[in-house]
């Protein structure tokens, strides 16, 4: 069974790995706390996912750039990948899935939470990610995964815990599952092509994927915890020392623009289309994450105690520091 351990995160050790998967979208950006004009450029980097919509919809809307600030977005393959990039200042804020941010925590990476990022809707069925299989499979239910290779974006984190609780969940053992690590937007064709037999998809892979008659068999981050904080925008201890009134304004637009997007779900499908190669017909179907104000702190406890069941970490989390 390939398993590769990712609990000795640190900035030298993934910078590669940024660097290899990540573009940008605009140039510019340092980290002086300052530009010309009174515009601050901050570099963020992101996945190219729904998930990461309200940022978008925010630049685009004019929330940021009222607080004096102008976004470079970069994108890359998952948190764990950006992490590196934040810490070691290519980046002053990045887009992580929280079990990438306690790992780093749990290793001493001087990472720190700075406003929310997205959630679970905490319905099974209708979330915005799921295990799906092809059209034609065998694969009924998570249990059924035991033996069979399956898809996630970063081995060892938060989508292969999500897939290991919908299996432990169903009685099956997570232990027997053949985790292989696969871009998001690679999952579709992989899954297609009878290349994995199931993948842990995020919108809008997963809309592509009901678009070619795959189904899913499990809402995996439902079934972590009611309604999970999937993910955070966070930025280095560093740099929010040096620069406390940079990170409270991006905490705002940030905020305005989460607030923005879950009140209006047709822009921000109409956003996606502007960093996503997502037809237009696929996008109708996207389920969209959930955007509240607030990290659902209770829903964070029950992800690291997964993650520690699952070995993800070298010492105990510490949420009162990583967490604003």
């Amino acid at each position: 069974m390939r398993r590769r351990l990712l609990i000795g995160l640190t900035a030298g050790s993934l910078l590669a790995a940024l660097t290899a998967c990540g573009s940008s979208d605009e140039g510019g950006g340092s980290d002086d706390g300052g530009g010309a004009g009174g515009t601050t450029t901050v570099k963020v980097g992101i996945i190219p996912i729904v998930d990461v919509a309200p940022v978008y919809l925010g630049r685009k809307k004019g929330f940021y750039e009222k607080r004096g600030l102008k976004l470079s977005m970069t994108t890359a393959q998952g948190g764990a990948a950006i992490v590196p990039g934040v810490v070691s200042g290519q980046f002053q804020f990045g887009f992580s899935n929280m079990t990438s941010l306690m790992i780093a925590q749990s290793k001493d990476v001087p990472v720190q939470a700075v406003v929310n990022g997205a959630a679970s809707s905490g319905v099974a069925g209708e979330d915005f990610g799921a295990i799906t299989v092809k059209k034609g499979s065998p694969v009924e239910r998570p249990r059924d995964l035991e033996g069979r290779k399956v898809a996630v974006n970063t081995l060892k984190n938060i989508n292969e815990t999500a897939v290991r609780a919908s299996v432990r969940r169903d009685g099956g053992d997570p232990d027997e599952v053949d985790f292989v690590e696969l871009a998001f937007d690679q999952m579709p064709a992989a899954l297609d092509g009878g290349r994995v037999d199931a993948a842990m998809v995020v919108e809008p892979a997963l809309a592509t994927v009901k678009s070619q008659g795959g189904r899913e068999i499990a809402s995996a981050m439902v079934d972590v915890a009611d309604k999970l904080t999937v993910a955070m925008y966070f930025t280095s201890r560093q740099y929010a020392q040096r620069h406390p009134d940079v990170v409270e304004r991006f905490r705002e637009a940030t905020a305005e623009s989460l607030a923005y997007a879950d009140a209006h779900p047709d822009e921000v499908r109409e956003v996606v289309t502007t960093y996503t190669k997502i037809p237009a017909p696929v996008l109708a179907g996207v389920t969209l994450p959930k955007w509240p104000a607030e990290a659902n702190r209770p829903s964070i406890e029950a992800l690291r105690d997964l993650g520690e069941r699952d070995g993800l970490f070298a010492d105990e989390p510490d949420l009162d520091e990583l967490l604003p």
